[in-house]
């Protein structure tokens, strides 16, 4: 009996998908933190935005502005929701983009404690669902897109609580992702 050739390895794609995105289409990551030692990633075409890796994750929420015509960052930021009074400065971050911009947003750790309703209303205005039902350690990922509509099939956001009873971490919640193809902005 002949031995089974190997099966070749699979070929990497754009921010880890299975399958590459079509042609004229942005690949995104989110990945929000879990536990105490998961820290969040933002991924924007094979870019990491904010990760570990690139030293600018933080406890809260972390947030990457991207321009949706040209793919290119403009904008990185975390901001504590545990300590200090960062809600006012996250809201004119956010109120801050230009129009046709792309926000990222992720959580790790607390998100929730700190934050303002003036801060919840412009998350909302970017298209958020869940931004009110954020809670202490809740994981949260969001895509928000601001001056235009994102195409509905869309996975935008996705929210996931602390739990003592289920969490995997000892009370806090696992990590979660949304992933996905953004079809390019006309030039």
């Amino acid at each position: 009996m002949r031995p089974a050739a190997a099966a070749p390895a699979p070929k990497r794609q754009k921010c880890d998908h299975w399958t590459p995105c079509p042609p004229n289409t942005y690949a995104y990551r989110l990945l929000s933190g879990g536990g105490r030692d998961k820290y969040a990633k933002i991924c924007f075409e094979d870019e990491v935005l904010i990760g570990e890796k690139t030293g600018n994750v933080a406890r809260g929420i972390n947030i990457a502005i991207v321009n949706y015509v040209t793919g290119k960052v403009l904008a990185t930021q975390y901001f504590d929701m545990y300590e200090g009074d960062n809600s006012g400065p996250m809201t004119n971050f956010i109120q801050s983009a230009p129009p046709n911009s792309l926000l990222f947003m992720v959580t790790h750790d607390d998100g929730s404690s700190r934050l303002k309703e003036d801060a919840k209303k412009a998350i909302e205005a970017l298209g958020s669902k869940e931004i009110r039902n954020i809670r202490f350690r809740s994981s949260w990922v969001f895509l928000g897109a601001k001056g235009f509509e994102l195409p509905a099939g869309i996975q935008r956001e996705k929210i996931n609580h602390s739990d003592n009873a289920k969490n995997r971490y000892l009370g806090w919640p696992a990590e979660i992702q949304v992933e996905g193809c953004i079809p390019k902005g006309p030039s």
